[in-house]
């Protein structure tokens, strides 16, 4: 799940700022509820509810256990108080936002009581101050002041309709699963588990709720690990912003071409909640960031409004390389845009994985983007496990003529610019402790592969610190902190079901107890056909590795697909076929059993931070439960490391790299280029004859030269690469 369920107890005033009319009048607002000591959830401009006749936003909207759900409507000028038409037209204002509230909120069977609604809304006007005001039936109205001992003649809210009540009102509860499950019977079956997981009451969490609603006047920035809810908060702010301003041009891009799938399904069930309509697509785009297959992307729209010809996929690659492509294109168009006088053409654009696309891409976003600059991305920490660092701002965007960065961002009273997602909702934690653990090479017998330049960055995405210190040079035991997953997982999972690796001989019997498994999976376990993902690390080998699966589950009567190849591009996941995909098309997808075919191919081989990178992502694709498996020696190798993880409790026990070591390991697991993989393939093709040579008597090993003796004498002294990082 991408939300978190929360308790039904206020704490303090939660602030969420969407769009106001009266800005300054609702800080006060928000200051004097505070200052009250007011317990809830306060949401400023926010939500949009549709009529019959219009869109109606609430002004401010108060849900407190205390003084139950309470509309706000606030006023900068009162009347004078013999002016019974302007007192009454406040009157009819207010009884249009009740009239809008309850019904909107009349749809959720939750938060009916027979054929009532369970929560009865309150409805006042607040304006700065206020000499005196009529009495008015069914209407009340204060000022600032006296606002506090208002709230204290309404009811408390019933603690049962608190989250389902916040959930109507965030518009999350839409997102929960359509699928009924009806062949989930067993209460101990994965299918009842996962339909328990599923029927957790959604609510965003506060972090959620400032990326989601917040709308600052300029750019924003949102990050966290995966599966802490950036897709699902990016979908709500588009429709949220498509409501509130149907005029704009709003363009939601993305890298991973199955994303279209995701958004287009979230969008429409989001603007239904907002507008009880469907999006105006022509205004509100989903776009991939390039483009291609018949499909305009954000860079050849561009082109096209530039009346320049885009480039594809082809001669990308062809002139800067298969990693390169994007950026190149990108840059190629951005040095045109830079002369060119072509106006902007978005008014807001969303940025998911904004981790996977260049810093020339966000360049050309903000040269059309209209001013404010009201762009948002979305930013995956440790998506990338050895970043040395996040891009900085002046990285992405560059600077001015000045020489100072053209973006910059602050966190001042309103609308937060930079937002924190702390809470994992798609990977259990002893699921996302496995990938890290893997993906770093925590466990590994040869020492870390990888690690990132500021330790601290463990403390910001969940982890806590068991033992030791997180300083370079130190050892360090970190676990995940409870604060960092919803509570649902532990109650409803085990650990040793959760993660479960399995090593075989030979690429048949892989594929064989694959189909098994997913046979039970079908019948025993409750589960439904794209509940599952097969994940095979290879992009290049995916064909053939996905053969042996896909002809070990069709003798059992099951269909499969690989995704992209013998099913659209735009989606991964089919009803009635189990999907089998790359990890390219993988990413930005989940299911709730995930199983990782050929494991072992990422454990050695050139490269060996993006082998173990992929590693980390294929694990990370797991909702509940994630089957590790893998062929040979090298998958007997992974098997250990995880085996030394589950005997440390899923803590991360290792030694902090110092910038030494850091360079060390940069250099030797580096990624390649073309010409140092085909020097290193020749010399080892060299070693491997030699070794076969001496093994065969054929050469003397007295008969090489002097220098050559000596310097296999010392790599065979020096042994293998040995550390002390793991205990």
């Amino acid at each position: 799940m991408a939300v978190r369920s929360v308790g039904a107890k206020d704490q303090v005033l939660d602030v969420t700022y969407g769009y106001s009319r009266t800005p300054g009048l609702a800080k006060q607002l928000a200051d004097v509820l505070r200052s009250a000591g007011v317990e809830g959830s306060l949401y400023i401009g926010y939500p949009v509810f549709a009529t019959a006749e219009d869109q109606v936003t609430v002004d401010a909207l108060l849900v407190s256990t205390k003084h139950g759900l309470v509309i706000v409507k606030l006023v900068e000028d009162a009347p004078d108080p013999g002016d019974s038409a302007s007192w009454q037209t406040i009157k009819d204002d207010l009884d249009r936002l009740y009239l809008a509230v309850e019904a909107s909120l009349s749809r959720y069977e939750e938060l009916r009581s027979g054929r009532s609604l369970a929560v009865e809304p309150q409805t006042v006007a607040v304006f700065p101050t206020l000499d005196g005001a009529p009495r008015v039936a069914e209407a009340y109205f204060a000022d600032l002041r006296a606002l506090p001992q208002t709230l204290e003649r309404f009811a408390p809210l019933n603690d049962r309709y608190y989250r389902p009540l916040q959930a109507a009102l965030q518009r999350i509860s839409t997102i929960k699963p359509r699928k009924r499950r009806q062949r989930a019977t067993t209460p101990a079956s994965r299918g009842s588990v996962l339909k328990a997981i599923e029927k957790e009451i959604a609510n965003l969490d506060r972090a959620q709720k400032q990326a989601a609603i917040e709308s600052p006047e300029g750019p924003q920035r949102i990050r966290g690990l995966a599966g802490t809810g950036k897709t699902i908060v990016l979908a709500l702010k588009a429709a949220y912003l498509h409501a509130r301003h149907p005029e704009w041009v709003i363009a939601v891009t993305f890298q991973t071409r199955s994303l279209y799938q995701q958004f287009t399904d979230l969008i429409r069930r989001f603007s239904f909640e907002q507008i009880n309509d469907e999006p105006d697509w022509q205004n509100l785009r989903i776009l991939h960031a390039w483009g291609g297959g018949g499909r305009e992307g954000v860079y050849s729209q561009i082109a096209r409004h530039m009346a320049i010809d885009a480039r594809d996929y082809l001669y990308g690659r062809e002139r800067y390389g298969r990693e390169q492509a994007f950026d190149g294109v990108c840059s190629e168009l951005l040095a045109a845009a830079r002369i060119s006088s072509s106006e902007p053409i978005y008014d807001a654009v969303l940025i998911d994985e904004a981790q996977d696309l260049p810093s020339a891409f966000f360049q050309l976003i903000h040269r059309f983007t209209r001013e404010p600059k009201r762009i948002v991305w979305a930013y995956d920490d440790l998506q990338r496990l050895s970043e040395t660092s996040m891009p900085s701002l002046e990285e992405l965007f560059g600077k001015d003529e000045s020489g100072d960065p053209i973006v910059a961002l602050a966190n001042n009273e309103g609308a937060q610019q930079d937002v924190v997602l702390r809470v994992c909702y798609r990977n259990p934690p002893w699921t996302l402790v496995t990938a890290h653990a893997l993906g770093l090479g925590i466990y590994r017998t040869e020492g870390l592969v990888q690690h990132f330049d500021d330790p601290g960055l463990w403390t910001e995405v969940g982890y806590g610190v068991r033992h030791g210190t997180l300083d370079p040079g130190s050892r360090v035991s970190l676990y995940r902190s409870t604060d960092s997953y919803p509570e649902y997982f532990p109650a409803l999972l085990k650990a040793d079901d959760v993660v479960v690796h399995k090593g075989f001989t030979t690429e048949v019997d892989q594929a064989e107890w694959i189909a098994g498994q997913i046979q039970s999976n079908l019948s025993s376990d409750e589960l439904e056909m794209d509940d599952i993902l097969v994940v095979l690390p290879s992009a290049r080998t995916a064909r053939s590795n996905a053969q042996p699966i896909a002809t070990a589950l069709a003798r059992r009567g099951i269909n499969s697909h690989l995704a992209g190849v013998t099913s659209s591009v735009d989606e991964i996941f089919k009803p009635e076929s189990v999907a089998l995909a790359h990890i390219h098309r993988s990413k930005g997808n989940e299911a709730a059993m995930v199983y990782v075919a050929n494991a072992h191919q990422c454990l050695a081989g050139y490269s060996l931070v993006t082998l173990r990178n992929t590693l980390f992502t294929a694990v990370t694709r797991s909702r509940a439960w994630v089957r590790i498996c893998g062929i040979g020696q090298p998958m007997e190798a992974l098997a250990s490391e995880i085996n030394k993880l589950t005997q440390a409790n899923y803590e991360l026990r290792f030694k902090v790299p110092t910038t030494e070591e850091l360079a060390k390991m940069r250099q030797i697991h580096r990624e390649l280029s073309a010409n140092e993989r085909q020097r290193l393939q020749a010399a080892e093709k060299s070693l491997r004859a030699l070794r076969d040579a001496v093994d065969r008597g054929e050469i003397d090993i007295e008969q090489l030269p002097l220098d050559i003796r000596t310097f296999l004498a010392r790599l065979a002294s020096r042994g293998p690469d040995s550390s002390d990082d793991a205990e």
